[in-house]
């Protein structure tokens, strides 16, 4: 089963898509990656979907990505009397550590971390944003502000605190019991949230060692003044416009976007861009314009796969979501304008053999119009070096090991198959002339341009590439 686009679809998985024959419709219109949100739902619940998608990557042959999101620290703020409160642009209010009924003198703020490290002039942003004020001043207990943005404040409300790097663990300890039931299941990819730093990376990687890949969300303006050490750390980075927008001013995501996609190119790292990209589909029918031009803007980026949410989770036409992402991808793929913009954005690469080896391999495939780029790749870097080009030619990635076909269902361009490791150059033409037949990419007479690396199955050394005739 061939998709016929280049980017991948990611769909969060929720009451509107959990059972196992709505993922079955849902993996037929197009998804590639299934997100398992642990902000929500129990670990039965996630656990039987867990088992659904296995049981449907049986039954269709292919491989599919499985991604546990984390939920991360969640800054709130406690009980406010009668539930709520009204503040004016220009009042002046207080936070307090503890011990309040809430009112605009003490309005409870039960999180240490934030009266240790707010400054003057920080602001916080309540509700996702829709209050905004402002730190006049602070002692241990209490924080005084300014209101900015008036509105009303309710029990349990987020914050944001877009100027101030809080000493918090991006890993709660739920967090800690959600991704050790994750690993145990066997999920692929852990994203993790509120990743403000590198060192935040360095908790989570020493508990998940291999077993799956780490994937940082994008969301808070600090991880933006660290991010190719963030990038670095990371196997993979996720654009998470929701709480990044809320932190930075809306005008500058579109471009921050940009950055994090060319980054993560850069850096051979997959990269989803997320939140709201079709969301008034989870009411209607359709996309608004602007939605479907959102999407193509991702993949004129070159991002490796967009993501639904609510869309596919909890709305009312989850796969008409998915097949309209599908439908948009192709179209934006195949635009006469499309194959410019991305030669465009080109990162460059590192100056290393194995990268030069795969570029070399993708302006070769388009010089002779080759009808594959075939990548033989133990731990997906080979596959991943090629992709970075996003060359005109698919990409078919075949590896020794299920758990790395899996991860590569997020990657640009990659269609993976699972083979035995191969020990000699002859069975490694073989083996790539019959695969690339049996999965449609290539015909009688076509040329195919075969990536390998020899010691045969070491991973990281891409270093032969071959010209390969298809007999007629």
């Amino acid at each position: 089963m061939r998709r016929h686009r280049r980017a991948k679809i990611v769909a969060t998985v929720g009451p509107a898509s959990n059972t196992p024959e709505m993922l079955k419709r849902l993996f037929l219109a197009g998804v590639d990656t299934f997100r398992l949100n642990f902000s929500h739902g129990t670990h039965e619940d996630h656990a039987k979907v867990h088992a659904a998608i296995r049981a449907l990557e049986a039954e269709m042959g292919r491989p599919i990505g499985i991604l546990q999101d984390l939920q991360g620290p969640k800054i709130r703020v406690g009980t406010i009397r009668d539930g709520k409160i009204t503040v004016a642009a220009g009042e002046s209010i207080r936070f307090v550590l503890s011990g309040a009924d809430g009112d605009k003198t003490a309005i409870p703020l039960p999180h240490p971390e934030i009266f240790a490290a707010v400054m003057p002039g920080h602001n916080l942003l309540i509700d996702d944003g829709r209050v905004r004020v402002a730190v006049t001043g602070l002692g241990d207990d209490y924080i005084d502000a300014k209101v900015v943005i008036g509105g009303a404040i309710s029990n349990r409300k987020g914050v944001n605190l877009p100027d101030t790097v809080l000493e918090l663990s991006p890993l709660t300890a739920k967090d800690r019991v959600d991704l050790a039931f994750g690993l145990e299941l066997g999920v692929d990819w852990v994203a993790m949230s509120f990743v403000q730093k590198p060192a935040d990376l360095l908790e989570a990687r020493g508990l998940i060692g291999d077993r799956a890949g780490l994937m940082s969300k994008i969301e808070k303006p600090a991880a933006l003044d660290r991010i190719d050490d963030i990038i670095r750390l990371s196997d993979s980075v996720m654009v998470a416009r929701g709480d990044l927008g809320v932190e930075i001013p809306h005008e500058e995501v579109p471009g921050r976007q940009k950055e994090l996609v060319r980054a993560c190119r850069l850096a051979v790292k997959p990269v989803i861009v997320a939140t709201q990209m079709l969301d008034s589909m989870v009411n209607a029918p359709t996309p608004t314009r602007a939605e479907a031009s959102d999407v193509a803007t991702a993949i004129y980026d070159g991002a490796d796969a967009v993501m639904l949410s609510a869309e596919s989770a909890s709305g009312a036409f989850p796969v008409e979501a998915v097949e309209m992402m599908d439908r948009i991808i192709r179209s934006t793929e195949q635009h006469k304008l499309y194959r410019s913009i991305i030669d465009a954005s080109d990162p460059g690469e590192e100056q290393t053999a194995p990268h030069a080896v795969a570029a070399a391999a993708a302006d070769l495939a388009e010089v002779i119009h080759a009808s594959t780029i075939v990548a033989y790749t133990s731990s997906g870097t080979t596959a991943a070096r090629i992709a970075r080009r996003r060359p005109a030619v698919p990409i078919l990635a075949i590896t020794p090991h299920a758990a790395v076909s899996r991860r590569l269902s997020l990657l640009w361009g990659a269609h993976s198959v699972l083979s035995a490791d191969i020990h000699t150059y002859e069975e490694m033409v073989e083996r790539a002339l019959a695969f690339a037949k049996e999965q449609g990419f290539a015909k009688p007479n076509d040329q195919m341009v075969v990536v390998a690396g020899i010691p045969f199955a070491q991973a990281g050394t891409t270093n032969n590439l071959r010209v390969v005739q298809v007999e007629g």
